[in-house]
């Protein structure tokens, strides 16, 4: 075990957990609800620090970040656990584990490997992501300073369930984010997933004011987050509180978990969606876990900038300025110019919006 950060100390070795929005009050010798940070006499502990339970080099695509030099590789790292249960949990076998074993599993490895392994491997980033990275966060911020030195950039894949004094230690580190927006009625957070909508919606605009690139996914679970008027609402706040610019997944729900008599989502309600999407304005809409190229098109002159395949960037049109080289418009993101794929192209390009 290591010594936890972002907690207070309470009078009868009761400690006060500040890192994630559940806030949670720990007894001496009991477990958060996250099960894998406890109080050990009044100090916090993680049991999860370097206990790496999958790593893999991905697609950026496969985030999905589309709009972050699309076309290069993700250092994907992962310990297990997560401070939700959500019932169709995609990655139940690991970010459950703590749930349903004694902590933990996982290999021993040092932040250090992590950054080594990224930098033989081409990664142009480090991805925390398959689980819930909050939960692991001093190990993901210890790795994280270790890769920007290095030239490295470091994502989230997140429930955005974080406090904003993690976001605050974390952003000098912090490039860029997916937040999985479960739903947006708060009853389906509380019965559905164990949390609240507010703290995700607060934590989003907390990225966008840190300067992190945000991209924003929600899986679209039949007669449970799928109807207009939620889409719409939560379609209307991306558009209002993040900007037009701002990249929203929609992405196909397979039965998993404690859903799996739940059928698929029909493509028919992933396009309604996509429609809702581009009437509230947002630029850039993806349909994911379907069989189409979710290709990104120019917002100004409707022509192809990148083309995609297999959660892979095959073509990309943008010039190295991050414009279209048809019209000029400029593309949201960053480095979406395509020599911005590769990691010896040099430092991040500046976000454009």
């Amino acid at each position: 075990m290591k010594h936890a950060t972002l907690y207070e100390r309470l009078p009868d070795h009761r400690v006060r957990c500040d890192l994630c929005a559940h806030n949670c009050f720990i007894d001496d010798g009991k477990l958060g609800t996250c099960r894998v940070r406890e109080n050990r006499e009044g100090e916090l502990y993680t049991h999860v620090y370097g206990q790496v339970i999958a790593r893999h080099v991905d697609p950026i695509e496969k985030k999905p970040l589309f709009h972050f030099f699309p076309g290069s590789r993700a250092y994907s790292v992962a310990t297990p656990g997560c401070n939700f249960r959500c019932r169709w949990c995609q990655n139940s076998e690991i970010a459950q584990l703590p749930r349903q074993q004694p902590i933990a599993a996982g290999r021993e490895t040092h932040p250090e490997e992590i950054v080594a392994d990224a930098q033989a491997t081409n990664c142009r980033s480090i991805a925390y992501t398959y689980t819930e990275p909050t939960i692991f966060f001093e190990y993901a911020y210890d790795t994280a300073r270790l890769a920007a030195d290095r030239g490295i950039h470091n994502l989230l894949v997140t429930n955005g369930y974080m406090t904003e004094s993690m976001l605050e230690t974390f952003h000098p580190f912090l490039d860029a984010a997916n937040v999985d927006l479960k739903a947006f009625r708060d009853d389906t957070y509380r019965t559905y997933v164990g949390g609240r909508l507010q703290p995700v919606l607060d934590n989003l605009k907390t990225m966008k004011r840190l300067g992190i690139w945000v991209e924003v996914t929600m899986l679209i679970v039949p007669g449970l987050n799928d109807d207009p008027a939620e889409l719409k609402e939560a379609a209307a706040f991306i558009a209002d509180e993040l900007g037009p610019q701002t990249p929203w997944h929609l992405s196909r729900f397979h039965p998993a978990h404690r859903m799996t008599d739940t059928p698929p989502t029909p493509i028919a309600t992933l396009e309604m969606a996509e429609r809702i999407g581009r009437e509230a304005g947002l630029r850039h809409v993806y349909l994911g876990n379907v069989s189409n190229e979710a290709n990104t098109v120019c917002h100004d002159c409707g022509r192809l900038l990148v083309r995609r395949s297999a959660f892979s960037a095959v073509e990309n049109r943008v010039t190295g300025e991050g414009a279209c080289p048809d019209c000029g418009a400029i593309v949201a993101g960053v480095g979406m110019g395509a020599a911005s794929a590769n990691p010896a192209a040099g430092a991040a390009a500046p976000q454009t919006k």
